[in-house]
């Protein structure tokens, strides 16, 4: 797999029926290594071992229901109060990041309230603060550490 815009870390593989798996410390199972998953997997990482966000605030590739459409975001980190913190989009290192990833967040986001928003497809990484009344964003240079 390519290398990515994020600190190495240590990844448990498995192959069955010539298929490569990469362990989810969050789902806790081996998820079928794509792209888009390795991206996802050294996210999940940074946001714990760099940002310093309890695994148990952290939700991975979980449905949720817009406009009567399922969707599936790809990470919540969570407030302590239930209450959603962060979304991250990830995409695959070769998709070019574009207005119409930040259109699929945003829309992700009228369900779920984030105060940040992160998209990235491993290469480059994206921050934003939401401020939901006045439906803008405001694009930052980080998302903050944990300190609850």
């Amino acid at each position: 797999m390519q290398d990515l815009n994020f600190p190495k870390f240590d990844y448990r593989f498995k192959s069955t029926e010539n298929k490569v798996s990469i362990f989810d410390i969050i789902r806790k199972k081996f998820v079928v290594l794509q792209p888009e998953e390795w991206v996802r997997q050294h996210c999940v990482h940074y946001l714990i071992s760099e940002k310093n966000y309890p695994k148990s605030l952290i939700n991975v590739e979980k449905e949720l229901t817009i406009n009567n459409l399922k969707k599936r975001y790809d990470i919540v980190i969570f407030n302590p109060d239930g209450s959603i913190f962060l979304i991250v989009e990830c995409k695959a290192p070769k998709i070019k990041i574009s207005q119409n990833t930040f259109d699929q967040i945003a829309r992700y986001n009228l369900a779920l309230n984030a105060t940040y928003l992160m998209v990235t497809n491993g290469i480059n990484h994206y921050y934003c603060q939401t401020d939901l009344e006045a439906e803008h964003y405001s694009f930052l240079k980080d998302i903050p550490d944990y300190n609850k």
